[in-house]
């Protein structure tokens, strides 16, 4: 599908059914921009560069992956699948790109560390150098693995989301899944509140950025926090009770990350912008007040 715009971009959304995707097609329509949007399969070379060479597009966003259903468990027992997906799909879609000379910005994951001794929980935040330490889910080591390869590509801004936040209750919306959990961690947390972040990626792959970027707002906010806001702000009657760790251990398959990303390289990037990004715990404020404008309960 297309929309007519103006200007010489063109932008192709890769996993043109996804959450993210949509979101991201929202906005470049309502910037006026050409976007397309496909289904094609990442990982079938010969079905994408067909795809690229009759988009022709100038700009690729690849929201396609594969994350899991419900959850990240589901990829302990789809190993090849996920490979196929992460791997070698990310890989062949961002290699055909830069054959092409087309930009490509890949939504990737920052759910690839883990608190550390240099890294301590209220400690510095993970910079984009630091290698990832967290291979606790075979999602997050399929995605660590691929980063160190296309990093590498001269085309290719890799953002590293985690925890997406939309403003509305959609199920992939990280709040919404920790408000049906019957009981959560509370740890805290880099977050991305896609109303603030989504935008900045246009912006960034329209001015042809690339290299890896902590695509999070500063700061880390616990469960705990997030829900009280919530419950604050959205649902005065909301209740939710916690575990530890080791506790969650016990009934889920694989481990989750737990991390602060450094957000300096990216404030200091959009910053050349006049664009800045709010800070976690005022952007959550402004979601459920944006939620509770809109009637959502």
């Amino acid at each position: 599908m297309a929309t007519n715009g103006t200007g010489a971009n063109r932008f192709l959304i890769w996993g043109g059914k996804g959450w993210v995707a949509g979101h991201l097609e929202t906005i470049l329509k309502s910037q006026g921009k050409q976007v397309f949007t496909t289904t094609v399969r990442m990982e079938d070379r010969e079905s994408v560069k067909a795809e690229l060479d009759k988009i022709k597009p100038t700009h690729v966003l690849n929201c396609a992956g594969c994350t899991g259903r419900p959850n990240v468990d589901w990829c302990e027992d789809h190993k090849e699948e996920t490979i196929r997906s992460n791997v070698i799909g990310t890989l062949n879609l961002t290699d055909c790109c830069y054959l092409a000379g087309i930009h490509c910005t890949v939504f990737a994951t920052g759910c690839i560390y883990h608190y550390d001794n240099a890294h301590p929980i209220g400690g510095p935040g993970f910079k984009e150098t630091d290698p990832s330490n967290f291979t606790g889910s075979f999602y997050s080591e399929t995605k660590g693995h691929v980063e160190e390869v296309i990093r590498n590509y001269t085309n290719c801004l890799v953002l590293r989301l985690r925890m997406p936040v939309s403003d509305d209750l959609h199920p992939r919306n990280f709040v919404t899944k920790i408000s049906k959990y019957e009981r959560v961690v509370d740890i805290p947390n880099s977050n991305t509140i896609l109303t603030d972040l989504l935008p900045a990626s246009i912006l960034m792959a329209e001015h042809s950025d690339t290299g890896v970027y902590n695509f999070t707002n500063p700061g880390a906010i616990s469960h705990n926090e997030v829900l009280t806001l919530f419950k604050e702000i959205i649902r005065p009657d909301f209740t939710w009770k916690n575990f530890t760790v080791e506790e969650q251990a016990k009934v889920i398959k694989a481990g989750r990350s737990n991390c602060l990303l450094d957000t300096t390289k990216l404030e200091k990037k959009l910053k050349e912008y006049s664009c800045s990004v709010p800070e976690i715990h005022e952007s959550y404020r402004r979601c459920f007040e944006r939620m509770k404008a809109a009637g959502v309960k």
